[in-house]
């Protein structure tokens, strides 16, 4: 068969296909093009965990653009988390 070129995996990449995760978690983004996006705390949750996870195993580890990148989306999701959450 052919050879599939896959994208490199770096740091970034990571944080953001976690962090989509979480968006799709929050009904933020469809999980997949068919359906309406529907929200999933335990999902979301599962994937804030994760960007929390990596803030800390990652700490002095980070480029200055991973740092931003990290921390806008653990900001952006927590706030969400909640919102929804107290929405529920």
């Amino acid at each position: 068969g052919a050879d599939m070129e896959s994208p490199s995996l770096d740091l970034t990449t990571f944080i953001l296909s976690v962090s989509a995760g979480a968006y799709m978690g929050l009904g933020i983004a469809p999980s997949n093009e068919n359906e309406e996006p529907k929200v999933n705390l335990d999902l979301a949750r599962h994937n804030i965990d994760l960007l929390e996870l990596l803030w800390e195993k990652t700490q002095n580890n980070r480029t200055a653009d991973e740092d931003r990148l990290l921390s806008q989306l653990l900001l952006e999701t927590r706030m969400r988390y909640l919102e929804i959450k107290n929405r529920v």
